[in-house]
């Protein structure tokens, strides 16, 4: 398939052949948590300890997160699809019955998630129709016994045992 300026659509389902994992990215702002999901993470480096995710241009919840003293990276738990969803709905509270905690950088963190990252905005890279945010981690948490939620063509997925 030939690339065209219009092809939207057609890049989004071959970009849904590469299985991603998802995050929550939420911080406190005025005192209220904010958040936003992504299916963009990467980790970038070691030296210094860097990652990263994207978010669209037109992202009204990054305008306002990506102020936030402290971002919180949370990687999403193998039942949380409906907290996934909630967390990317357009209106409404977010948070409502979602059990959360923030950290003292101000990074908020969810709970019963496979891994908290507690980062600070380093830099932002245009990229098109997105930006790249590159986080800056400061402390590590993991929780070995939850498995990750796995997004692939469209779908949340469980990873199958080895």
């Amino acid at each position: 398939m030939a690339v065209s300026p219009n092809a939207s659509r057609e890049l989004r389902d071959a970009y849904g052949h590469t299985a991603s994992g998802v995050v929550a990215v939420c911080g406190l702002v005025d005192g209220e948590p904010v958040g936003m999901v992504a299916s963009s993470f990467v980790p970038v480096s070691l030296d210094p300890p860097l990652v990263s995710f994207c978010a669209m241009r037109t992202s009204r919840t990054w305008s306002v997160l990506r102020a936030a003293p402290g971002l919180g990276v949370s990687v999403l738990g193998e039942n949380h699809g409906d907290l996934c969803r909630q967390l990317s709905a357009p209106v409404g509270d977010r948070f409502a019955g979602i059990r959360w905690e923030a950290g003292e950088s101000g990074a908020v963190f969810l709970h019963e998630t496979a891994l908290w990252l507690e980062c600070s905005l380093d830099a932002e890279v245009d990229a098109g129709d997105h930006v790249i945010a590159l986080l800056r981690l400061r402390r590590v948490t993991p929780f070995p016994r939850i498995r990750p939620l796995v997004f692939h063509r469209g779908r949340f997925e469980r990873l199958a045992p080895a």
